[in-house]
């Protein structure tokens, strides 16, 4: 016994000192892997272009880049803010010949797709080429490499191009036959948030709407598509009326692209157009890397006055939670001290979010409706920027956004639901509630709300949808009617909302910090983002302390995580709602 007790305490002593071990080796390669050394390009290099992860707002270091094992992976991410500045730096840069895309799947919004493509636009300005090539060009990826000076396709490739959809999935039918009631109230008549769980399909409303901001993004895609090929909207349109490019052979016939090329033969004209010889490597450096290249400076020093660019992106909720989601405390504070801090001059908003909680949307509100009192307050936004995403930049001196982005539904919904027959019927198991007052079990999901309950809802929505529509309109100069008028949950593409006025005018991320550096008086600043990201070893700390059943659903779900994501954050949902009536995903 003395013995087993011996060797037990020596193993549980060699996995302890062991742990430490690896834990202090991780530290020193975070260290290490913190203080690289900037990135040198050589002359005639191609900047290499693929956007086949997921792109966010704004990505942070993964520290577990460096394992070959999948048991600290995370699924990998492309940042829009770090795509943007690759661009942009690549145009002044003298060893950057050209880009060089392969495009296939974009895991972005169209939104995000049209401020890459307008960066894309601008570096051509400076007479360097952009080349394209894929084996299949979905819709978005196309729209993408539309810009391009040469568009190239596998021979055995295609190109989708049959126009834009828009999918939502009911429940109504699943709900009754498990016995669960969804008990609705709402303020819109296009508040359609809550229709999965009252039809099985669209109302007229509903269609109607999307019909609208549907067909105007198409529309833009269209016109933006002919500029560049010099080809009529209206051609473009019949080809995908008539489902007419079905093979790389029609997509060249029609001039959607500019040869029928493999592989290989791309990267022998990519020699030719870089002076590299045919027997040697093309110089090339992929987006990642080129952000640890140094960017030229237009003036020595430091600017001493600060733009704030603050990202605020993901559901609207209470507390204080990290990047990915837009937590109340987390962004109000971030708010709260650019306003304090004198050195920042202006502040840009930038929010790509469906929209959440009212209550959290309200404590954002107050902060940004308090710095536009003191600073210039810019928003800027991304491929969605709707309904409690839309209440936050509501006091925003001016509001930016695409042609492609999705915005407005300005209305609010509750759903609570009633699975009394559920655990009755289904489950055999009856609930009975002991209680001082009649309301005491207010909210109780075991059984239907009383008429009196109801109204109770009702009043807290009419107020939280006439405070909303009171917010819009203050910062909108609109008469409260008139912002009604185009509120009621309808939602509106960015060509429809700058014509209706919840929008100033279109651009990106850099055309708001354009304007805010305008309104703040500036010609030399320099931009801070906000929050501030966590770093290698907290990022560490985190993903060793995270769920461990979240880490297992994110790996074996990968993209479709997102789906389990949204029906967690419902389930957690509390209180009345401002979100955008669906998850938008166009195709």
């Amino acid at each position: 016994m003395k013995e087993f007790l011996k060797y037990t305490l020596a193993t549980i002593l060699g996995i302890v000192v062991s742990f430490f071990m690896f834990f202090f080796l991780l530290i020193i390669i975070i260290s290490a892997s913190s203080q690289e050394k900037p990135v040198e390009v050589q002359p005639n290099t191609l900047l290499y272009i693929d956007l086949a992860e997921t792109i966010v707002e704004r990505a942070e270091e993964n520290p577990f880049d460096f394992f070959p094992t999948d048991g600290f992976s995370a699924m990998k991410q492309l940042g829009l803010n770090n795509i943007l500045n690759n661009i942009d730096k690549a145009k002044n840069d003298d060893n950057i010949a050209g880009i060089y895309m392969e495009l296939s799947f974009i895991n972005a919004g169209l939104a995000t797709v049209e401020e890459i493509r307008n960066a894309l636009i601008e570096f051509k300005e400076s007479g360097k080429f952009i080349v394209t090539y894929s084996d299949y060009y979905t819709q978005k990826a196309y729209y993408l490499a539309s810009i391009s000076d040469k568009i190239y396709l596998n021979p055995a490739g295609e190109l989708g191009f049959t126009g834009l959809g828009a999918q939502i999935l009911f429940y109504k039918d699943a709900l009754d036959k498990l016995g669960i009631e969804a008990q609705v109230i709402r303020h819109g008549t296009y508040k359609s948030a809550v229709e999965p769980y009252m039809y099985n399909e669209m109302s007229d409303e509903n269609r109607e709407q999307i019909m609208g901001w549907v067909g105007s993004i198409w529309q833009n895609m269209l016109g933006e598509i002919g500029k560049a090929r010099e080809i009529p909207s209206e051609t473009l349109f019949s080809l995908a009326d008539k489902f007419t490019i079905r093979s790389a052979e029609h997509a060249l016939k029609h001039q959607l692209v500019d040869s029928l090329l493999y592989k290989d033969e791309v990267i022998s004209v990519l020699k030719q157009r870089t002076g590299i010889p045919e027997k040697k490597d093309l110089k090339s450096i992929t987006l990642k890397r080129y952000t640890k290249a140094p960017k030229k400076r237009e003036y020595k020093g430091l600017a001493k006055d600060k733009i704030a660019v603050i990202y605020a992106h993901g559901s609207i909720i209470s507390g204080n939670m990290g990047e990915g989601t837009i937590s109340s405390e987390r962004i109000s504070k971030t708010i709260r001290q650019a306003r304090r801090d004198s050195s920042i001059r202006a502040i840009v908003i930038r929010v790509n979010s469906g929209g959440g909680g009212a209550l959290p949307s309200e404590v954002i509100w107050r902060e940004l409706n308090l710095a536009r009192n003191v600073k210039p307050v810019v928003a800027s936004l991304g491929d969605v920027a709707a309904s409690g995403g839309y209440y936050i930049i509501a006091p925003a001196d001016t509001i930016v956004a695409h042609p492609n982005t999705i915005t407005g539904s300005i209305g609010v919904f509750a759903i609570l639901p009633n699975t009394q027959k559920f655990m009755n019927k289904k489950l055999g198991v009856h609930v009975d509630v002991a209680k001082t007052n009649p309301y005491a079990d207010f909210g109780n999901i075991f059984r239907p709300l009383t008429g009196e309950e109801k109204e109770v809802i009702r009043f807290s929505i009419e107020k939280v949808y006439d405070t909303f529509v009171s917010h819009v309109s203050a910062g909108r100069n609109m008469t409260w009617d008139e912002v009604d008028q185009i509120g009621q949950g309808r939602v509106w593409s960015g060509v429809n909302a700058v014509n209706n006025g919840l929008v100033d005018v279109f651009g990106g991320l850099n055309t708001a910090i354009d304007i805010a550096a305008e309104m703040a008086g500036l010609d030399k600043y320099r931009i801070v983002e906000l929050p501030k990201l966590e770093n290698a070893l907290e990022q560490l700390l985190r993903e060793l302390s995270e769920n461990t059943r979240a880490r297992i659903f994110k790996k074996e779900l990968g993209d479709y995580y997102k789906y389990l994501k949204q029906l967690e954050e419902l389930e957690s949902s509390t209180g009345i709602l401002t979100k955008l009536p669906f998850e938008v995903e166009l195709y």
